[in-house]
């Protein structure tokens, strides 16, 4: 599905050409997307229609908890037929056949049992929801050991169908829901849902730290990663590879894209769910926490009319909203900017934005070898992944352009032999390389409870952290409380810090084909280069992180 149509939560919920059936919505229902509530895709599958039937018919009622404790009894009947009738076969007392069944009316259906049984069936009523779950159940019983090859082979027609009816009933589609709204509520960034032997692990991450939460009630796992692979337009019948997708939502008043990537593991598939909000006001630099003089020397580089500037960090460090914050400030309209991503994760008017696209051969270094035909000021490459790809880059900045890119690397000296590593010629690089940005992101001090006391000279014994980063006994410190505003953690948000190397001439007489990174280091922190570890220490003097925080990021030089 691609990341720019909208999708609808409760509009065909059922992913295909037939119609959804929908019922009033419930109250206190979650509005998801243009006035549509989440209880909409309520119809004769739920709970609801089968207590009903069942009182009029004045027939037992069984539940879906027992429905799975009891012994099935469907080795003589075809899965086809059992799927297409909505029964499920079971023994409800020594040698007594029993039919749990969503329409009682279905005379042919007892007849057919009937004649298999040799006997007649005892009938039962049961939701369509809680039959198909059932009978799920079965064939994953079927299947195997899991986490073995064997147990996960490429469903069949019959397979898929049934998965995806699952996988839109309401139950799942309310859950899945729920856990997007309680993702929106606690500000998370990342939704980990994962297969366990046990069931499924939901956990959410909080200002870059996870967050266990509770799993959604009475529904399988299987649907609920069906349901993830629905909203983002994957294919629930593949369940041996990764897959890779995107979609945008509105959950309440907020829209978001999500990009999501499924994993197979031993006991079944997981899922990493990326919240993106469509939040303009993140592209604005005063909001990246840019110390004063980093913020100018920022500025300074990207004024520069052609080269190469790189942003380091790990995954999850902000990278990706340094780049855009940065393509924001250089985004006029005497520029042509293009960009090729992965995924495309900030849409910027006025900017040409591409997202790869491996299976058709549109790959980082094919863009950007067509990009240099469109007669751009300014290009964006999402990440420099391969030789190729860097090769590329750098030719484009030789050319004329301003390159902006990204590199996995430690700090920012380490980005130079890392380039060297991947092929790059040291003579060219001296050429290009303007600046390297590195960064890390630390959680930001709730300022409703955050305590601030002085450091004594015991302090400093009991935790040598403080000494370690140039504290000293009198030292103003601020450390983290907890409140309900925080959930009790003693942060809210984040910020970043940054170290920024620009390359002067002493610096790049330094890259050579044996260059070593700590002589970067060392000879850019002597020209007046601040570290990410003394960034993040002054921003804990002035009361917007903690030390305990700064150190969990970053290490000591």
């Amino acid at each position: 599905m691609s990341s720019t149509a909208p999708f609808r939560f409760a509009d065909d919920v059922r992913g295909d050409d037939r119609p959804a059936r929908v019922s009033a919505p419930a109250p206190g229902a979650a509005v998801l997307e243009g006035g549509t509530r989440s209880s909409d895709v309520a119809d004769i599958a739920s709970p609801g229609f089968a207590d009903a039937i069942a009182r009029q018919l004045g027939l037992p009622r069984i539940t879906l908890a027992d429905l799975l404790a009891a012994k099935p009894l469907a080795e003589h009947f075809s899965r086809r037929f059992l799927r297409e009738a909505m029964v499920f076969p079971f023994q409800s007392a020594p040698r007594t056949p029993c039919l749990a069944v969503a329409d009682p009316r279905d005379t042919a259906t007892a007849r057919a049992a009937e004649l298999v049984f040799g006997c007649p069936a005892a009938t039962v009523v049961a939701s369509a929801e809680d039959i198909a779950t059932a009978l799920n159940r079965l064939a994953d019983d079927d299947e195997g050991p899991a986490g073995s090859e064997a147990a996960q082979p490429r469903l069949g027609e019959d397979d898929i169908e049934s998965l995806r009816d699952l996988a839109t009933g309401a139950p799942v589609v309310r859950a899945v829901n729920d856990l997007f709204e309680q993702a929106v509520e606690l500000r998370a960034s990342d939704i980990h849902v994962e297969a366990m032997r046990s069931g499924l692990a939901v956990r959410l991450r909080v200002d870059g730290l996870l967050k266990p939460v509770a799993e959604p009630p009475g529904v399988l796992p299987q649907a609920v990663i069906s349901r993830i692979k629905i909203v983002a337009g994957l294919n629930i019948a593949e369940r041996r590879l990764p897959q890779d997708g995107a979609a945008r939502l509105r959950v309440g008043r907020f829209e978001l894209d999500v990009r999501v990537a499924v994993m197979p593991t031993q006991h079944g598939e997981s899922a990493v769910i990326r919240l993106l909000p469509k939040d303009r006001g993140l592209l604005s630099i005063e909001r990246l926490g840019f110390a004063s003089h980093d913020d100018r020397a920022l500025r300074r580089v990207l004024a520069l009319p052609h080269g190469m500037i790189v942003i380091c960090g790990p995954t999850g460090s902000g990278k990706t909203t340094t780049l855009a914050t940065a393509l924001s400030i250089l985004n006029e309209p005497t520029r042509k900017i293009l960009t090729i991503e992965d995924p495309v994760e900030y849409e910027i008017p006025g900017i040409n934005q591409s997202q790869v696209k491996p299976a058709i051969g549109l790959t980082f270094a094919s863009a950007l070898r067509s990009f240099v035909r469109q007669d751009p000021d300014v290009i964006m490459v999402g990440e420099i992944r391969d030789s190729e790809t860097a090769h590329v880059a750098i030719h484009a900045a030789l050319t004329g352009h301003l390159v902006l890119t990204t590199l996995h690397t430690e700090n920012a000296a380490a980005a130079v032999p890392r380039l060297l590593d991947l092929g790059v010629e040291d003579f060219l690089l001296r050429s290009t390389l303007r600046a390297v940005i590195a960064q890390r992101l630390v959680r930001r001090l709730c300022e409703r409870c955050k305590a601030r006391r002085l450091l004594s000279a015991d302090d400093l014994g009991a935790d040598p952290r403080y000494a370690a980063v140039g504290f000293d006994a009198g030292d103003t410190v601020y450390e983290p409380t907890g409140c309900e505003s925080c959930a009790g953690t003693g942060y809210r948000g984040r910020l970043g810090i940054f170290e920024i190397l620009e390359v002067d001439q002493e610096i790049r007489s330094l890259v050579q084909g044996a260059t070593d990174a700590a002589a970067i280091d060392r000879r850019a922190i002597r020209n007046g280069m601040t570290t990410m570890l003394d960034d993040g220490v002054a921003k804990s003097r002035a009361g917007a992180t903690s030390v305990a925080e700064v150190l969990r990021v970053t290490t000591l030089r």
